[in-house]
């Protein structure tokens, strides 16, 4: 795939916990770009699909129901919304459960085919910020600008901790850890698309790193790749 000249894309990849969704949504907002989530759109997937009744394994059914489906968010607020068919689920969408949906899912090669197309139409004028795990490695391998943004699996863990802690949901360290780890053994060891950084992406190890930094290295890299790149 060409990257049109008039829409540039800033890839961001990584494990879950990393932080991804909210440096996009920062970059998003600063730069007036567009943003896709590609992690929703997979919780998206398997939570339409669980709401259907259609099991999670049932790969021609998911993925017909992959190509149905109607999603609008936004990257406004700390946590973004998330609207499907009309209905606002950004909260359905970000439980460990649906998490582990998207997982399931995300390794069906059915699934990923039907939503490839979709997540390309996202690259619009003035540009695009894409989080996801294969953003640079599949869905946009011309992009100028590929980040890999990773952490310590202790890390990713204690912030997802910490995050459900504050909103009042009871959680286990331990087990958040083993259910981390376990995602990351699946995700890059799938057959299709798996986990990894783009031979030319640029890593960024956000373990001992502030969101506002990590934020900040990423649109200085934006600013250097595109020139003529700004802050809104």
């Amino acid at each position: 795939m060409t990257e049109p000249a008039a829409a540039p894309v800033i890839a961001i990849d990584g494990p879950g916990g990393a932080g991804k969704g909210t440096v996009c949504r920062a970059v998003a907002r600063q730069l007036g770009w567009h943003l896709l989530d590609s992690g929703a759109l997979y919780r998206l997937v398997a939570l339409d699909a669980e709401r259907a009744g259609v099991a999670l394994d049932d790969e021609a059914a998911v993925a017909e129901r992959a190509r149905r489906l109607d999603v609008v968010f936004q990257p406004d607020g700390d946590e973004g919304s998330v609207r499907l068919a009309g209905q606002d689920v950004s909260l359905a969408i970000r439980s460990e459960a649906a998490g582990q949906g998207a997982s399931r899912v995300a390794a069906l090669p059915a699934v990923r085919q039907a939503l490839v197309g979709r997540q390309r139409d996202f690259c619009r004028p003035p540009g695009l910020v894409a989080d996801g795990r294969d953003m640079g490695s599949v869905i946009f391998p011309a992009a100028r600008l590929k980040v890999f943004l990773t952490a310590s699996v202790e890390e990713r863990a204690l912030r997802r901790y910490k995050q459900l802690k504050e909103k009042g949901i009871d959680a286990s360290l331990a087990i958040l850890s083993e259910e981390l780890g376990e995602r990351d053994r699946r995700d890059t060891a799938r057959a299709v698309a798996p986990l990894k950084a783009a031979p030319d992406a640029r890593r960024l190890d956000t373990t001992d790193l502030s969101i506002d930094a990590a934020v900040a290295q990423v649109l200085r890299w934006a600013a250097a790749v595109y020139p003529g790149t700004q802050k809104k």
